[in-house]
C-alpha cells in the first residue's frame, strides 16, 4: 500500500516536462566540457612549470635593502651561472618578520639563505637549531668577533648606529631631562633600533631602560615606522635630530640635505656596530648552492662593492693593498668608531627579553 501511495503522489506531483534534447545542444554541450577541460589543465600544466622553475633557484631571504642587495646577489648569479630568488622585507619589519616566517616554515622550508641586515635575530635562528654550519673560506676571513664559532653564522659589511642632525642642531644623551619633540626614533620592535634598545638593556638592565622607555615618550618623543622616517623627518626639517644607521644618513646626505651625523655611544664609551650576517637554513635542497654564496657575501668583493654603494657600509674583513686602497673616505672615517662596538653576539637573552617587553607595549 505504501509503494501504490507513492505512486500516486508522484503521478500527482509530475516534473516538468522536457523538450528533446537536439543532437546541436549535445555536440555544443560537449566542446564547452572539453573547452573547460582543456583551460583547467593548462592552468595546472602553467603552476606546474612555474614551480619547477622556482625549485629550480636558490631562494634568499633577505633583510637588507633591495636597492644595495639586489645588485650584489645579481653579480653572485652573474659570477656563479647560479640563479636566485629573493623575497625582501618591508621597512617598518626590517629582520624580524623574516626570522619569524623561516621558524614559522621550519618543517618545511622554503628559505636556502638568510641575508640578515642585523645579528640578533640571527643568534635567535641559530639558538633554534634552524641554522647549517659552514666554516668556508669567507667565515675563515672574518675575524672571530663576526663569526659563530660553530659556523652557524658570520657577519660582514657592517652600519653604525648614529645621531643625525639638522645643520647646526645638536642633542644630548640624557633624553630623561631633554625635550624631544623634535627628536625622533623607529619603533623599537625591529630591526637596528631593537638592536639599540637591546644594548641598552644590556648594560642598564630591564628596569632602568623601561623607565627610560617611558619617559622619553613623555617629553615628547617622536616614533616613527623605520629608520628611513627618522632620516626624512630630520632632513625635511619636522625634527632637529633622531637615531638611524649610517647608510640612511648617506642617503639624506646624497639628497642634498643639510645634515651631519655623529655615532651614538653608550654610557661605558662602545658604540653600536651592526654588521649584515649570512646564514644557511637548515634542510636546504641546494646545500652547495648555499655555501658558494655564503662565501659570496663574506668575500672581499662584496664588502668592497657595499662599502662603495650608496650605503657605504663598513668592510669587517681583512683588504689587501689594492682593495683598501678602493674604500671611500667617508667610510674610512667610520672604521675607528666601529672598530669600538659593543660586542653583539652575546645579547641573545638581552634581546629576547626586551622584544617580549617591546611585544607587550606594542601588540598587545
Amino acid at each position: 500500500m505504501a509503494i501504490a501511495g507513492a505512486k500516486k503522489n508522484a503521478a500527482t506531483f509530475p516534473l516538468p516536462a522536457r523538450g528533446p534534447i537536439s543532437h546541436t545542444t549535445r555536440v555544443q554541450d560537449l566542446r564547452d566540457f572539453k573547452g573547460k577541460l582543456l583551460l583547467i589543465l593548462g592552468l595546472g600544466l602553467l603552476v606546474l612549470v612555474w614551480q619547477s622553475l622556482e625549485r629550480g633557484k636558490l631562494v634568499v631571504y633577505c633583510a637588507h635593502d633591495s636597492v644595495f642587495s639586489e645588485a650584489v646577489l645579481r653579480d653572485f648569479e652573474k659570477q656563479t651561472g647560479i640563479a636566485v630568488t629573493v623575497k625582501f622585507d618591508t621597512e617598518a619589519t626590517k629582520s624580524l618578520g623574516l626570522v619569524e616566517q623561516i621558524i614559522r616554515e621550519e618543517k618545511n622550508p622554503r628559505c636556502d639563505v638568510f641575508w640578515n641586515n642585523e645579528l640578533l635575530g640571527t643568534l635567535d635562528l641559530a639558538e633554534r637549531g634552524l641554522l647549517d654550519p659552514h666554516k668556508g673560506a669567507g667565515w675563515t676571513r672574518m675575524p672571530e668577533r663576526f663569526r659563530d664559532a660553530d659556523g652557524r653564522w658570520a657577519g660582514f659589511a657592517a652600519r653604525l648606529r648614529v645621531t643625525i642632525h639638522r645643520a647646526g642642531t645638536t642633542w644630548t644623551n640624557d633624553a630623561l631631562n631633554d625635550d624631544l619633540t623634535r627628536f625622533a626614533l623607529a619603533k623599537p620592535l625591529y630591526g637596528t633600533t631593537l638592536t639599540h634598545y637591546t644594548a641598552l638593556w644590556s648594560l642598564w638592565g630591564g628596569d632602568r631602560t623601561k623607565a627610560w622607555h617611558h619617559g622619553t615618550r613623555e617629553h615628547g618623543l617622536v616614533e616613527v615606522n623605520g629608520n628611513a622616517a627618522v632620516k626624512d623627518i630630520v632632513a625635511g626639517g619636522r625634527c632637529d635630530a633622531g637615531w638611524t644607521d649610517t647608510d640612511d644618513y648617506f642617503a639624506a646626505k646624497d639628497a642634498g640635505a643639510a645634515v651631519t651625523a655623529t655615532p651614538v655611544r653608550l654610557e661605558n664609551g662602545a658604540t653600536i656596530c651592526i654588521p649584515n650576517t649570512v646564514a644557511i637554513i637548515r634542510g636546504t635542497k641546494r646545500p652547495a648552492d648555499a655555501r658558494r654564496l655564503a662565501d659570496f657575501l663574506l668575500s672581499a668583493r662584496t664588502e668592497l662593492a657595499l662599502a662603495k654603494s650608496r650605503s657605504r657600509q663598513i668592510p669587517l674583513g681583512p683588504l689587501d693593498e689594492a682593495g683598501a686602497a678602493q674604500i671611500p673616505d667617508e667610510v674610512r672615517a667610520l672604521m675607528p668608531a666601529a672598530a669600538g662596538g659593543l660586542p653583539l653576539s652575546g645579547l641573545l637573552k638581552a634581546r629576547n627579553e626586551c622584544l617580549e617587553w617591546l611585544k607587550d607595549e606594542y601588540l598587545r
